[in-house]
């Protein structure tokens, strides 16, 4: 009998339906509170920096607002963000990607596939896909809010960068988290996690539909056209400065950790963005080693959302493997349009009627069928119950070789990197 994989252990297809199929879009119950209670607080966090901006003007007694649009800041600036962020970014991404290539960091696991999908999903997500998304909003958005062009102008460029950083790197965070932890959304992140190693050539590997629905885009598109466009350019600079850092294959924050000089730093860059260790972890193949954590570490720009929500860990240490540990290497035309080309890859995830079993969550019935704990088959995020973590890790590692499990209450609950 042809069998499915969960993890390591091979299960039958029916059980594998059975799991995905009933219903694929369940949560359980944990996820679904951890969801609800995030959700909550996350509207407070979008609100912060709003209410603080007001509170500021009503203490100081400014209105900003009665005297039309904010003084420019980046007048000498502005250019060279607008370079970077159209073909400096995409240039600086291939001059490290061939750098990390001469090193040999990509050893042999850079297959044929892997190298056109790579391709493919940097021309189409940068050179074609997001550009049009961004045309085609602007042209949109006068016609979605009519007479509401430069409405925000008023409002000072560094809290217009404080609001747009917050909103932005926040829904990216949920959008990013909730591919992972709703089973049927996992399959149109996945690309991005079946790439067995980390560099420049994979920053950009998505699925179409990911890339499409790119909640990022939209929203810095209506805050440009709303009046923030300013702020926006540098936050969009600086943010994709910082995930491209985090997924290189270069060990940039090793120094950090190993001079005593530099650990009161480290201590506290690991915690407000994402590093090479923490994002690393995020890509491993295995959640068992303590150092791989792919049920988290969420965040992009900053890794902040994961401390507040308590969805990461911090170890400081790099995993021994990256990607999805039941991966066929499909074809690369599948990753990138599923669901419009399949896979002809028996029992993938992305073939025509393939069981969801990359972020699927087992019901209790059939967790005897696969190995304990999953391989890359995420439940649900640190949940309250861990809480006593706070008082017993939060204290920074005094060497390389100890691992940080920390938290912080927000709202009486843990809190913690993706």
């Amino acid at each position: 009998m042809k069998t499915s994989k969960i993890g390591t252990r091979p299960i039958s297809p029916d059980i594998a339906r059975s799991i995905t199929r009933d219903n694929p879009a369940s949560l359980s119950p944990d996820t679904t509170r951890s969801i609800t209670r995030d959700s909550l607080i996350s509207v407070g966090l979008y609100a912060t920096p709003i209410v603080l901006l007001f509170a500021t003007c009503w203490i100081t007694g400014q209105r900003p607002w009665l005297h039309g649009p904010a003084k420019p800041v980046l007048t000498f600036l502005g250019p060279v963000l607008t370079n970077l962020s159209s073909w400096g970014l995409p240039a600086i991404t291939l001059a490290v990607g061939l750098a990390e290539f001469l090193f040999g960091l990509y050893d042999r696991r850079w297959t044929k596939n892997e190298k056109i999908l790579d391709a493919v999903c940097f021309v189409g997500s940068k050179v074609l896909i997001r550009p049009a998304v961004v045309y085609f909003t602007l042209r949109a958005l006068p016609w979605l809010l009519p007479d509401q062009k430069g409405v925000f102008a008023w409002v000072p460029f560094w809290w217009g960068f404080f609001i747009i950083a917050v909103a932005d790197d926040l829904t990216q965070y949920w959008y990013h988290r909730l591919h992972h932890q709703v089973p049927w959304l996992w399959r149109f992140h996945r690309t991005h996690h079946s790439a067995p190693y980390m560099g420049m050539s994979m920053a950009s590997r998505q699925n179409i539909i990911y890339t499409v629905f790119f909640s990022q885009i939209y929203l810095t598109a209506a805050l440009t056209y709303l009046g923030l466009g300013e702020a926006a350019l540098l936050v969009t600079a600086v943010k994709s400065l910082i995930t491209l850092a985090a997924h290189s294959s270069i060990a940039w924050d090793k120094p950090f950790y190993r001079y005593r000089v530099l650990r009161p730093v480290a201590w506290v860059l690991e915690r407000l963005i994402s590093t090479p260790a923490t994002h690393h972890a995020h890509h491993a193949d295995s959640n068992d080693d303590g150092i791989g954590h792919y049920k988290g570490n969420f965040g992009n720009m900053f890794f902040l959302w994961d401390v507040i929500f308590g969805t990461g860990i911090i170890t400081r240490k790099y995993p021994s493997g990256y990607g999805i540990k039941h991966y066929q290497q499909e074809e690369w035309y599948a990753q990138f349009l599923w669901p419009i080309f399949k896979s002809r890859k028996t029992g993938s995830e992305l073939s025509r009627g393939g069981p969801i079993v990359g972020d699927a969550v087992l019901a209790p019935s059939h967790a005897h069928d696969a190995l304990t704990p999953l391989s890359h088959t995420h439940d649900a995020v640190i949940t309250p119950s861990h809480a006593h973590l706070a008082e017993n890790n939060f204290q920074p590692s005094s060497t390389e070789n100890e691992q940080e499990n920390f938290s912080g209450a927000v709202a009486g609950h843990s809190a913690v990197l993706s």
